[in-house]
């Protein structure tokens, strides 16, 4: 199977997380991995809110798989659009890493007045603003290394990252976890996905032997939200479910709709309706002014 992936350390290293997923659900399949370079990778310098392209991180892997070049690719789900190729399909959802983001390294709370915080995401520079007005959001693009380099040397008093990153990195460096209901992270972070092509039932067969159920209930949650939404994968808004028996707790904030932030935190059946995520879409984008 050729399997491909960004070239990105961050990248190889949740490739070889499928690779030994692989190695012990299909030990006969022998990988092939790929690197590739996405123009998320490539522009170093446009915020991510800003790029034209729609998966900035994955599109170049899709059209391979579309080419035939490649099998697979192993992605951050939180990079792959809601709204897919439907000649694509996500065989395989790996459970979920720790969903939180971090900030390194020292806690929200004592950082001084003024202090410059660098995260180019828009959905952490909002949540910074709400509980800290006073704070300097800058821009921070780069790797994991690139970034806590760009910390270490002075240039930010402190940074904002995925916490899923750094423990797959192995990366054992203070840092304190932001409490992802006042905090909420991004749809599907912390969740590795592979994607293949929707009629290669062969491949496909294989990869959803790595799936892992209560995780892909929480992150389709997630993404139908942000699909009925309209939003990009940049976009400013949080959103985070949890399974709990037959529901999914949820958890949920967007800005820039509405003049004020609007949050929800609701429970839906596990088996929720399209009609019954619209409502809370619907909500979070100012179209409605309430749940019921």
């Amino acid at each position: 199977m050729k399997v491909g992936t960004r070239e990105s350390a961050l990248a190889m290293r949740q490739t070889d997380i499928f690779r030994e997923k692989m190695a012990v659900l299909n030990p006969d399949v022998s990988i092939e991995v790929i690197g590739m370079k996405a123009l998320g990778d490539i522009d170093l310098t446009s915020p991510l809110d800003q790029m034209s392209n729609v998966g900035a991180f994955v599109r170049e892997l899709d059209e391979a798989i579309m080419k035939g070049a490649i099998d697979a690719s192993v992605n951050s789900l939180k990079d792959v659009p809601t709204k897919m190729n439907p000649a694509l399909t996500l065989p395989a959802i790996f459970e979920r890493d720790a969903v939180e983001d971090v900030i390194l390294p020292c806690r929200l709370e004592e950082l001084p007045k003024g202090a410059k915080v660098g995260t180019s995401s828009i959905r952490r520079g909002m949540q910074l603003k709400s509980l800290r007005p006073d704070l300097d959001i800058q821009p921070l693009r780069g790797n994991i290394h690139t970034r806590m380099d760009k910390l270490d040397s002075g240039k930010y008093d402190a940074i904002l990252l995925a916490k899923a990153g750094l423990d797959r990195m192995g990366i054992d460096r203070p840092m304190y976890k932001l409490d992802r209901k006042v905090f909420i992270p991004a749809p599907a972070q912390g969740t590795i996905a592979v994607e293949c092509r929707a009629d290669d039932a062969d491949t496909i067969e294989i990869l959803k032997k790595l799936d892992h159920a209560p995780t892909r209930a929480t992150v389709t949650l997630e993404r139908d939200l942000m699909r009925l939404m309209g939003a990009g994968c940049s976009a400013p808004v949080g959103i985070n479910a949890v399974l709990e028996g037959s529901k999914l707790s949820l958890n949920a904030v967007s800005y820039g709709y509405t003049p004020e932030p609007r949050r929800v935190e609701t429970k839906v059946d596990a088996d929720y309706t399209q009609e019954e995520a619209a409502v809370i879409a619907d909500y979070l984008v100012g179209k409605r002014d309430d749940l019921l």
